[in-house]
Formats: structure tokens, sequence, C-alpha cells
């Protein structure tokens, strides 16, 4: 998973950014990949986002926003309540999240990201997972929050993939796709839709694991925003 700021902007419409990540706006786990580039970054160099509180003033932000940073959380409603509090009245804040379902596959710990601490769900009672959290509920608990939109975003995930074992053979052709090489990107594309359907759809594997969609460019994720009043 990279990236994943860069690709969620790109479905994202200029509507957005001027209503949502206007103003000051800090970025969360931001990394080298701000959501906008006035922003400014809070990363591992800066401090502990868990502990964000310590190093930012309350209410001095028009926007918070983190990309895939509360995943890696100790206690993630103690790190989201710090991190709304940077919110000013009338602010908002914009959260992305790896979906559970999506993205970890039902395996935990994460074969994708082992230092994972949680899994996120949305708008759902029950999970396979015993460190999840639903999004709805948690952003509900934040003291004068409201939730304008909370949303799976699936953009080019392929569904007949999730939970299939693919052997490591057959990983490394799906990566193909996606080679800065651009030799290697069409051979891979022509390779992989040739074997897709007897080798990826229908093939059953004692071994392998799931395919990481995200290391391509799906997005397997959830998205909330909220509005402090």
């Amino acid at each position: 998973m990279g990236n994943e700021t860069n690709k969620t902007n790109k479905v994202r419409g200029g509507k957005f950014f001027k209503k949502y990540l206007s103003g000051k706006v800090i970025d969360i786990g931001g990394g080298q990949d701000p959501v906008i580039p006035t922003a400014k970054v809070f990363d591992l160099k800066d401090g502990d986002a868990q502990y964000i509180s310590k190093y930012e003033a309350q209410e001095n932000y028009d926007c918070v926003h983190s990309s895939h940073c509360l995943e890696h959380m100790m206690d993630v409603p103690s790190a989201l309540s710090q991190w709304w509090s940077l919110v000013k009245i009338g602010g908002h804040m914009v959260i992305t999240v790896p979906h559970e379902d999506l993205y970890e596959q039902k395996i935990w710990p994460s074969i994708f990201n082992d230092d994972h601490k949680a899994t996120f769900r949305l708008n759902q009672v029950n999970s396979w997972s015993n460190v999840s959290y639903d999004m709805k509920a948690l952003c509900e608990s934040l003291k004068n929050a409201i939730i304008i939109d909370g949303c799976i975003q699936d953009n080019g995930y392929d569904y007949n993939l999730q939970y299939k074992k693919i052997s490591s053979k057959f990983k490394r052709i799906y990566r193909w796709q996606f080679s800065k090489n651009k030799v290697k990107r069409i051979f891979g594309r022509f390779i992989y839709q040739l074997l897709y359907n007897r080798y990826y759809l229908n093939g059953y594997y004692n071994s392998g694991s799931p395919i990481d969609q995200t290391g391509g460019g799906a997005l397997a994720q959830i998205q909330v925003i909220l509005k402090k009043t």
C-alpha cells in the first residue's frame, strides 16, 4: 500500500478540495504524499501522532487530514480524539483507513503490513477481526462531530480476486502490469489477461495468499468526512 493519498485525490473532484481542504491544513502521516502542497505534514520525524496534542495546538486547523495512519495507532479512539481536537469550529476532518474486508481480506495479523494494529469497517455491527472499529460509531463518539459523508472507496478493485489464494508466481505476473518499465507493463497486462480466467478466477491452490490490490492502482478503503459544530 503506497501513495494512497495521491490515488484518492484522483477520484476527488475540484469541489472537494475547495470545500474540505481549503485554509490551514495539517496532514497527519502525510510523509512524501501530502494531500495538498500547502498542507503541514506531521510525520514520524515530528513526533508520535498517538499523542499529537503534545505538539499541536487545539482548534488550530481548518482541516485535519489523515490517510492510512490511524491503523498504526496503539489506541485508536484516543488518537482520533486528539486529532479531532486540532479542528477549528466549523472546520473538517477527512480520514481514510483500509477496509478490513478489501485490504486485510479476513487475515490477521495483516500479511500486507505488519505494523497495522487495528482494522476498520463501516456501519457494520459485527466483524471477523477482534481489533476492529466501526468508523461510523467511532466518529459519532467525537464531541460536536457531524458526519458529512462516509463511504467505501473501491475504485479499480476486482472483487473476483478477493480472498483468493494466489501463488507467488501468479502474484508476480499480476504486479508486472504496474511496472515502471513500459515493455514489462504491456507484456504483464497481456499475460495476466490471458491467464485470468483459468489461473486467477478458477485456480484452486492449497498454498498461497490473497493479492494486495492496492499495490496496483486499486483503492480498498473507507473515507469519512466530519464537520465540527
